[in-house]
């Protein structure tokens, strides 16, 4: 008995204890292992989100695939499909760069960036200023306003003009404005540029931007006096203002709403400051702002299209946009997200629809936008070897 218990003895398995601080040790190697590998985990997430955007089809296109007009059953992208359309039309071996950039029409090298709100202005601006440092230009921006008039009268036209011409070359003036024509007041042309975005999506964003609490504590700091506006106005919802056919969220065709400006639409940044661009969707606003683009803006990119926007920026506005692209995925992009509104609820798509049917013009417009961009980047690559 003795011995089967000592041979038992003798086989099971021994305990070792490890001293205190040694456990301690091997705690904190395991917490720090897991701390790496999520981060490292994050990491490789982000990588892969950011090469998820670069590769967007129409900045893949190489040159061969252009000009071979080749199309599949699949509904075309936005660029695929003005390369089918210029070449429907034999406009594609026409185009030139230089006959779709306005830069070469500017007489003083002064870009004047009259943005437009909530169609990622502030990115583009915070973009502008790390480049100011980067290319050696001048940065300057309008002061927070207390009410912010886009709509001036010909006498602060005027005044707006003659600042713009007083800034040092080259310089970046940014201001919430309609477009003023600088050259018009007998002073040197500016580079234009300006951003847009899909108009409903953007009028969204700027209904739920002005009731967001960051906007008015920023508000609020900066002009002490500044009432706080009703609370019942604050908790309004877009869909419900929408079905309900609340004055706010009622689109229709000519109606006038003045004051500090009409920033349900984008247009008006375009369209200038003439009364004519006054009325809401409306043909001689549309006409008037796709006018203005076409002649004086050197380039007008799109929100929803930022890869091809910065390679037509870094091409057309090459001595303020040189390495954009670089500044923007490795710096602004994926650390620094401006603006984001996180208090802006989901709109359903069938209120969108509904909205979309009194924004025609708008949407015109954006579309119009969208195919000039296009041409330009085209231009770009067809000039490639």
């Amino acid at each position: 008995m003795n011995i089967a218990r000592k041979i038992d003895q003798a086989y099971r398995p021994r305990r070792f204890t490890l001293p205190k601080r040694t456990s301690e040790l091997v705690a904190l190697i395991a917490v720090s292992t897991t701390l790496f590998l999520f981060l490292h985990t994050r990491d490789l997430h982000l990588r892969l989100k950011e090469m998820e955007v670069r590769l967007q089809p129409e900045d893949i296109i190489l040159t061969n695939q252009l000009l071979s007009g080749e199309s599949g059953p699949e509904e075309l992208s936005g660029v695929k499909a003005m390369m089918k359309l210029l070449q429907s039309t034999g406009e594609m071996s026409t185009l030139e760069p230089n006959q779709l950039n306005n830069t070469r029409k500017a007489q003083h090298d002064v870009v004047f960036f009259n943005r437009v709100p909530k169609v990622g202005s502030q990115t583009l601006m915070e973009l502008l200023r790390r480049l100011s440092i980067r290319n050696d230009f001048g940065f300057h921006q309008d002061r927070v306003q207390r009410v912010e008039t886009i709509r001036l009268a010909p006498e602060d036209q005027a005044a707006l003009s003659a600042l713009v011409s007083s800034y040092e070359e080259p310089s970046v003036y940014i201001k919430h404005v309609c477009f003023t024509n600088v050259s018009s007041f007998g002073l040197p042309e500016p580079i234009y540029i300006n951003l847009v975005r899909d108009p409903v999506e953007r009028v969204i964003s700027w209904y739920y931007y002005v009731r967001a609490p960051w906007y008015y504590v920023e508000r609020k700091i900066a002009f002490p006096d500044l009432p706080l506006p009703d609370p019942k106005w604050l908790k309004k919802d877009f869909e419900q203002c929408v079905l309900s056919g609340d004055r706010e969220c009622k689109y229709l065709k000519g109606e006038v709403r003045e004051g500090i400006g009409d920033h349900r639409r984008q247009s008006m940044f375009f369209c200038g400051h003439h009364v004519d661009c006054l009325p809401f969707n409306t043909d001689g606003a549309l006409e008037r702002a796709k006018r203005a683009v076409e002649e004086n803006y050197a380039v007008v990119g799109v929100l929803e299209e930022m890869n091809t926007t910065l390679a037509v920026l870094e091409h057309y506005v090459p001595r303020f946009f040189e390495g954009a692209s670089d500044v923007y995925w490795n710096e602004i992009s994926r650390y620094n997200p401006i603006n984001k509104n996180n208090f802006k609820p989901p709109v359903s798509e069938e209120v969108k629809e509904l909205v979309r049917k009194n924004f025609t013009r708008e949407i015109e417009f954006y579309e119009f936008c969208k195919q000039r961009l296009h041409k330009q980047y085209l231009a770009l690559k067809l000039k490639k070897p």
